[in-house]
């Protein structure tokens, strides 16, 4: 049996919730209208839907929007199979407020859970990734969610994330990596 199908098989009810969250969603990819406009949506930093300048408090309303997002050369928008609206995004379409550690015959799953309550496990398709702004050098954490979708990862969810790293012995870059299902993600480098 391959490392990864062990994995799998351990972290099963992990996998399914993660599961859960995309068979629900429609098929954003197979639609492909013509551009029908700019809409007066703004996702910012914390990921909070703001419409006409005040935000979108209805849950169900903002996973809505969510899950018919899509992404085409750097520009974001809502679709449908008949309309295609451009929104705006200030970091990242998606927001991370939690992540959690599971650890099982020394192997450990990190869960990420996203503010509209989606589940992503870090791993080989839901990578975690550190962007360097280039004025202030702060790492943007960031996490694959969905296609070519990711969410920025909450400022004290980070600090977890940093908390559970390490460095592995031997390792003279002071390189500080996660590792989940099996996979090393960098965080950082320690100074």
């Amino acid at each position: 049996m391959k490392t990864s199908d062990t994995l799998d098989n351990l972290f099963a009810d992990l996998i399914a919730l993660q599961s859960n969250s995309v068979t629900k969603l429609p098929p954003v990819h197979l639609w492909n209208p013509k551009n029908s406009g700019d809409m007066d949506i703004r996702i910012d930093r914390e990921g909070r839907w703001i419409h006409e300048g005040g935000e979108i408090k209805r849950p169900a309303l903002v996973k809505l929007f969510s899950s018919i997002l899509k992404l085409e050369n750097n520009q974001y928008f809502l679709v449908t199979p008949v309309e295609k609206w451009k929104i705006s995004v200030e970091v990242a379409p998606f927001f991370i407020t939690q992540v959690t550690r599971v650890v099982r015959n020394d192997q450990q799953a990190i869960s990420c859970m996203t503010l509209n309550d989606e589940t992503i496990i870090l791993n080989e398709d839901h990578p975690l990734i550190i962007k360097y702004e280039s004025l202030s050098d702060e790492p943007t954490p960031l996490v694959k969610v969905r296609g070519n979708l990711w969410a920025l990862v909450s400022r004290s969810a980070f600090y977890q994330l940093v908390a559970w790293g390490e460095n592995p012995s031997g390792n003279e870059d002071n390189a500080v990596y996660l590792t989940s299902m099996g996979r090393q993600f960098l965080l950082g480098k320690s100074t």
